[in-house]
């Protein structure tokens, strides 16, 4: 039985542009993050979603700048009022890369005080006069990576002196290419865990060359189709309200909150349809109703380029007949 979902394994050799040599060249998101925060300066306080990835606080910590959380709703949106002051910002998700539409609602909304997270939407475009930072790892096969947008010009010089080095947290990629996913399982564990408060970095050499030799065309056309497969077996079991396919340039997963999340969670792992948990530390928070389901019932489904729709029908099929 193959695996399907869970991280990447190497990235194949092809031809291609990466779409973000635009951006500034970083090591990590979160450190992309610190960038941007950086460049700012003056930062009095961040609001930012708890239904988000803990890694976002590691800049505010290490910077050592308040924050405050705010809900979202169902439709991956914010529940509530949020009026930022001057020296204020808020960090809005660009969830699962579906919310696109939404983002540049925001940025009419907020302007320069807004932030965009597209750790999940490597193929979201950045605003002008937005903030923005991604990720790569989450749509492709590479060890790290993180690029920073900024809105305008710096209010403060942030200097860069070193360059990154992917050789001592990239054996995952190799071990799930040659022997599968279990086999790299600790691996890239352990070194997901050695992104943890990383000085910032440009982007390493190898990770850069990766990026520019993958056909984003083809994963984003996968993608799309596979995402739209699911949509339309999956929706009517659905109690996630999901924005039409044409509002958003690229999906990371298919979001799927059925009646039996937790149950069908266990039951798609132990017949290898490997499932992330977004994410556990917002788990924890049980007072909070929607974030606390989100985290521990809503199924983010693989739909990404690795897989055909032979293996969206067995996901389909699991599903089903949970």
């Amino acid at each position: 039985m193959n695996e399907i979902g869970g991280y990447f394994e190497l990235a194949d050799y092809e031809e291609g542009i990466f779409p973000h040599h635009g951006g500034i060249l970083l090591n990590t998101g979160r450190n992309a993050l610190e960038y941007i925060l950086r460049c700012i300066g003056a930062v009095q306080r961040v609001y930012l979603p708890y239904y988000t990835c803990e890694a976002v606080l590691e800049p505010l910590k290490k910077l050592h700048i308040p924050w405050s959380f705010y809900h979202i709703n169902t439709s991956f949106e914010i529940a509530e009022e949020i009026h930022p002051a001057k020296g204020e910002y808020i960090i809005a998700n660009n969830y699962f890369g579906m919310k696109d539409s939404y983002i540049i609602s925001l940025a009419e909304k907020y302007g320069s005080h807004l932030i965009v997270d597209c750790a999940q939407a490597l193929f979201a475009k950045p605003l002008a006069g937005i903030h923005s930072f991604y990720s790569t790892r989450k749509y492709v096969g590479v060890a790290d990576g993180g690029v920073a947008y900024l809105g305008h010009a710096a209010d403060k010089e942030v200097t860069v002196q070193d360059t990154d080095c992917s050789d001592n947290h990239n054996s995952h990629l190799y071990l799930r290419k040659q022997y599968g996913a279990e086999a790299g399982f600790a691996d890239y564990q352990a070194n997901e865990k050695k992104l943890d408060n990383q000085p910032i970095r440009w982007m390493s050499d190898a990770t850069k060359h990766m990026l520019d030799h993958i056909d984003y065309h083809r994963i984003i056309t996968r993608r799309r189709e596979n995402y739209q497969f699911l949509h339309n077996a999956l929706a009517k079991n659905n109690h996630l309200q999901l924005p039409e396919l044409d509002s958003f340039a690229c999906p990371m997963v298919y979001p799927l909150l059925p009646e039996t999340g937790k149950h069908l969670r266990a039951e798609l792992i132990a017949r290898k349809v490997f499932v992330a948990k977004y994410w556990p530390n917002v788990a924890l928070a049980s007072s909070y109703e929607t974030e606390y389901q989100l985290a521990n019932e809503m199924i983010p489904l693989p739909c990404d380029q690795r897989y055909s729709i032979n293996d969206l029908e067995r996901i389909i099929e699991i599903t089903n007949n949970k």
